[in-house]
């Protein structure tokens, strides 16, 4: 009960400390917001790139060529593979005029040039099975499995495109965490900075606090609260930049790269930065707190 009713005071208190040290506060504050800032546009790009490396890894299948040789038998058990493997989730039978149907498709107007192998015996394509992978990165290794199958003549998944591709997005995923844990110290270190001044200015008065009874924690709560405050602070400027700023990237993007996937939406976009940017910027608020004012507690 005593706890909930200083509650007024705690919070009048961080307040105050904010005020007492205006600049510093102020400065703290701005560089936390810039810190956020460049994580969370660090998070769209990655969240968009994220993104886009799923649509084109859903896009990924291996087109496995038959043998024009392979006996009827051979093409039947290679189904029948197909059908018993456990990381193929799907499979198409492309016949060789429905490959050269989709190449004339391909060419558009210039589709005339496949004119003269419309006869059977002219068709230099190949019938093949499109088979898709339960998880994209298991291209790779489904590949190499079924290139052993009987029937098949050749495998195609587009290895070099594929592999970096799955590799660019580890690399990424690394950055990203490497990028945090560094503005996370960043942060921590600035508010640690500003409240340990704070603390400074107050020693003499926590001295007293102590030798008249006052605990470590009805000592500590304003300074938490304080910490709490310039994190929350730091996560505004991010926030409204973020959710202008997104927007017009947005808007341009889908006028100028219409080649491209689409975007995250707006919404999915901001309420997953900040998911992470406001809680991230309170906790490194606290923590920069809890920090400073240990060693000034030890009277």
């Amino acid at each position: 009960m005593s706890f909930i009713k200083n509650i007024p005071f705690f919070i009048l208190e961080s307040w105050k400390g904010l005020f007492r040290n205006g600049w510093m506060s102020l400065a703290s504050v701005a560089v936390v917001a810039i810190t956020l800032f460049m994580l969370s546009v660090f998070v769209l790009i990655t969240l968009n790139v994220q993104h886009w490396a799923e649509v084109i890894k859903d896009e990924v299948e291996i087109v496995l060529y038959i043998d024009e040789n392979a006996t009827s038998s051979e093409e039947a058990s290679l189904q029948e593979k197909l059908d018993e493997h456990q990381e193929v989730s799907s499979y198409n039978y492309v016949s060789r005029d429905e490959a050269l149907q989709r190449l004339e498709t391909q060419l558009g107007s210039r589709g005339d040039l496949l004119s003269g192998y419309d006869n059977p015996r002219e068709n230099p394509l190949r019938d093949s099975y499109e088979v898709r992978t339960e998880i994209p990165e298991q291209v790779p290794q489904v590949a190499e499995e079924i290139a052993q199958y009987p029937a098949v003549a050749e495998i195609f998944y587009g290895e070099d495109v594929v592999e970096n591709l799955f590799s660019a997005t580890r690399v990424l995923q690394i950055a990203m965490m490497a990028l945090m844990g560094a503005l996370a110290v960043t942060a921590t270190f600035l508010i640690s900075h500003t409240i340990r001044l704070t603390v400074m200015l107050r020693r003499k008065e926590i001295m007293i606090m102590k030798y008249v009874g006052a605990t470590n924690w009805f000592i500590r709560w304003p300074f938490l609260l304080e910490g709490f405050n310039l994190g929350l602070l730091g996560t505004v400027f991010p926030m409204v930049g973020i959710y202008f700023g997104y927007y017009q990237v947005q808007e341009w993007f889908e006028s100028h790269m219409q080649f491209m996937p689409s975007m995250v939406s707006m919404p999915e976009a901001f309420i997953d930065v900040a998911m992470l940017v406001v809680p991230l910027g309170m906790v490194l608020g606290i923590l920069g707190s809890t920090v400073s004012i240990g060693k000034y507690l030890k009277v």
